[in-house]
């Protein structure tokens, strides 16, 4: 299955993506698609209205951003991969308040196979700009991972000034201890797939909350665990010199949460 690209629903041309190649300025939303079902897509086209109004201050038809979805992975029946990213060929850098039209870039590929060994982060103090906003600014994500993995871990966690835990470089991550499911409240990208597990956790009587969590604090958690769109659950074996335990039960009953979530038809 090779990757399809289109752009407002046609096929791509080269120059149609010079602005996100050169401009760098948009957004977008990913996620996995099974007989053109998705779990989380009220949540996904969420995220892309409202971040289209702050980046852009335009609206943005999700219905037709549907029927384009629907377009790209027409013919595809088994599972697939599916982002889509929403910028502007018309925004002038010399003026990006000004308003400019939206376009909407579909992407369809081969599923993305992520491998959930336990892994191990290397926290960094980083913060995102727009934290909240799943943009296109990718770049400090990748770095800090380089970095991790130089020093020998898996990936990057990310604190903040104050020293909070927020988030690692493209997931959001959860700990276990004696009061249930922590989320870490510090600036963060709250993940669609965050918010499926946390959904799932709910409808099984399991208690969540959010709080401060600095790097001195992590070791009160017994267990530790990353999350997104690739991968509902992975279980984390250490944040830097702090071992976590890795339970198995544990991951399989958070699946079973993420899971819980009905399909959606896009």
């Amino acid at each position: 299955m090779l990757q399809r690209f289109e752009l407002n629903g046609a096929p791509t041309r080269a120059e149609d993506l010079a602005a996100l190649a050169l401009l760098n300025y948009g957004h977008f939303t990913s996620m996995q698609i099974r007989d053109g079902r998705v779990r989380g897509l009220d949540l996904h086209l969420q995220r892309l209205e409202s971040a289209t109004r702050e980046l852009f201050s335009s609206g943005l038809d999700t219905d037709q951003v549907r029927a384009w979805m629907r377009h790209i992975v027409k013919g595809e029946p088994g599972p697939r991969s599916l982002r889509v990213t929403v910028f502007s060929r018309t925004m002038r850098r010399e003026r990006p308040a000004e308003l400019s039209a939206i376009d909407v870039l579909t992407t369809s590929g081969p599923l993305r196979i992520v491998d959930a060994h336990p892994i191990r982060l290397r926290s960094f103090r980083y913060e995102r700009a727009l934290p909240h906003v799943k943009h296109v600014g990718t770049f400090g994500l990748f770095h800090h991972r380089r970095l991790a993995q130089l020093d020998g871990f898996d990936d990057a966690l990310f604190v903040d000034s104050s020293d909070a835990i927020s988030e690692a470089s493209v997931w959001n991550i959860g700990f276990f201890g004696s009061t249930g499911i922590v989320w870490p409240d510090a600036p963060a990208l709250v993940g669609v797939s965050m918010q499926l597990l946390d959904e799932g956790l709910r409808s099984h009587g399991i208690a969540t909350s959010s709080l401060g969590i600095t790097r001195t604090k992590m070791s009160a958690y017994r267990s530790a665990f990353l999350t997104n769109s690739s991968c509902a659950v992975r279980p984390v074996a250490a944040i830097d010199d702090v071992e976590f335990v890795v339970d198995d039960g544990l991951t399989r009953l958070l699946e079973e949460c993420y899971e819980a979530n009905p399909w959606q038809t896009i």
